[in-house]
């Protein structure tokens, strides 16, 4: 009897060790790591240095960028369908001119009140100083807008419109493409920089 006693202590035993759940080392410490994180509490003194800091970033003004002034500013057209001989013409006299002028002079162009002057085999006008001459109004029309592109450009550059003059005036050939019978159309780059009279570059 007493062995058979023996071998049933000796079987609970087992049941019991095989029933007890095996606890990973991993476990223990992520579940050691939840509770050590619940019990700190911030602290006080934290809190309120965060909010002092936030109060101070709002209340300090944010420093702008100050805008560099340029010397110059530049307008450029490129492949203009318009004659490159007109253009060089009117280049001419619109240079060293200010911008509100040479738009009132292009304008009065296209209404026929005012002459380009031209060289060449070209008819006579009227007016002082002007031998012969033509009225380019399609160029003129297109030279105004870059004008007033120019004097978009001068503003944005923080130059003053009144003062600033247009120091250069070039045009020259763009790529031409073909047209019938193998003519080449008319195609012209034109630059436009006005610059304020006595800065230095």
């Amino acid at each position: 009897m007493a062995e058979e006693i023996k071998q049933q202590d000796i079987k609970t035993t087992a049941l019991k060790e095989v029933k007890k759940p095996v606890e990973k080392p991993q476990v223990k410490e992520e579940i050691k790591k939840a509770e050590d994180k619940s019990k700190e509490k911030p602290k006080p003194n934290e809190k309120k240095e965060s909010s002092k800091e936030k109060i101070k970033e709002e209340s300090t003004p944010k420093k702008t960028p100050e805008k560099i002034k340029k010397t110059e500013a530049i307008a450029k057209g490129s492949s203009l369908p318009i004659s490159k001989k007109q253009s060089m013409y009117i280049c001419k006299f619109i240079k060293n001119k200010p911008i509100d002028l040479a738009i009132s002079d292009l304008s009065k162009v296209i209404t026929m009140k005012k002459v380009v002057p031209f060289k060449g085999e070209i008819p006579h006008r009227k007016g002082k100083g002007i031998m012969s001459g033509r009225y380019p109004i399609k160029a003129s029309k297109y030279f105004i807008t870059l004008l007033k592109s120019l004097k978009g450009n001068i503003i944005i550059n923080n130059l003053d419109p009144d003062k600033a003059k247009i120091a250069i005036a070039s045009a020259s050939w763009a790529a031409r493409p073909m047209r019938s019978k193998g003519r080449l159309a008319k195609r012209t780059n034109i630059v436009l920089i006005a610059r304020e009279p006595g800065v230095k570059q």
